[in-house]
């Protein structure tokens, strides 16, 4: 696990290759202009996404510095060391299933971090909450995702800031099975509702492969409490994009969907939970478009 927390991400201008140098010249012709204004309006749909374009402007990609980081409080130091538990929990579980493959199980690398954080998937603000970046096998985290779980989605407990590690884990072994590059190359000249599907049923599979993480934890090793299992439920109906949608206070888009609804999300993470097998989580072959 790599504990990044406060380390505020700074930028240099570095060697002078951001896109701002060529600013003087955008500005002399009418084609630059309009260059500009574009560039300038998906920064800022950038920034409301969550994804931090200010190094690319800068050019600072290998200059950016951090500031000195301060002390962990001991709140902070026991959340790192609840998150690592987790994880090794997790490790434990898919390497004996990865055994059981012929195959062999390669950890992925946690990242606390506070804000924003650099990962090779890009820049990213916490506001994009947890991620995995199959370009370096590592999860990010930022963990005030799990106070805003519990404050604004009313879903808290240990177990379910437990399933939301499981489930970037599950994006792990997605990444180690060759689903993910399937998905990628599936998707490629599809239409947005057709990626949005199956972004969905890559999501609802790694919800179901945290679920055999809870399946394992809970028949093998005998770690979880009463109420456990309906804490991981409610967090995963919280963050079920119809929900999220109405939450927002728009209408609800199926097909603006990315990581299923509600009742999809607790379906898949129960029929891990309660199979323990592989087998049960092909998402691919049981929704249907």
């Amino acid at each position: 696990m790599e504990d990044r927390r406060g380390q505020g991400a700074a930028y240099g201008a570095g060697a002078g290759s951001g896109l701002l140098n060529f600013l003087p010249l955008l500005v002399r012709t009418k084609v630059g202009r309009v260059v500009l204004l574009v560039g300038v309006m998906v920064f800022f749909g950038s920034r409301m996404l969550g994804i931090d374009l200010l190094p690319l402007l800068l050019g600072g990609g290998e200059s950016a510095q951090t500031s000195q980081p301060r002390e962990l409080s001991a709140v902070e130091k026991e959340m790192g060391d609840f998150v690592a538990t987790v994880l090794a929990d997790t490790e434990d579980t898919w390497q004996a299933i990865f055994r059981q493959q012929g195959a062999v199980y390669r950890e992925p690398t946690l990242v606390l971090f506070t804000g924003g954080v650099n990962s090779a998937c890009g820049m990213a603000s916490s506001a994009v909450g947890p991620f995995y970046c199959p370009g370096d096998q590592k999860l990010y985290l930022d963990l005030s995702f799990f106070e805003d779980l519990k404050q604004r989605h009313a879903a808290p407990g240990d177990f379910a800031q437990a399933y939301v590690i499981a489930h970037e884990v599950g994006h792990h072994v997605q990444n180690l099975m060759g689903i993910s590059d399937k998905v990628r190359q599936t998707g490629r000249g599809k239409s947005a509702a057709q990626v949005n599907a199956l972004s969905v049923k890559q999501e609802l599979q790694a919800d179901c492969f945290a679920g055999i993480w809870g399946h394992a934890a809970n028949t093998d090793r005998q770690i979880l409490d009463p109420g456990d299992l309906d804490e991981a439920l409610r967090a995963a109906s919280a963050i079920g994009d119809d929900r999220l949608q109405r939450e927002a206070g728009r209408g609800v888009v199926p097909d603006s969907f990315t990581h299923g609804s509600s009742a999809q999300r607790v379906e898949w993470f129960r029929r891990g939970f309660e199979s323990g097998d592989l087998a049960s989580c092909d998402t691919f072959a049981a929704i249907r478009d």
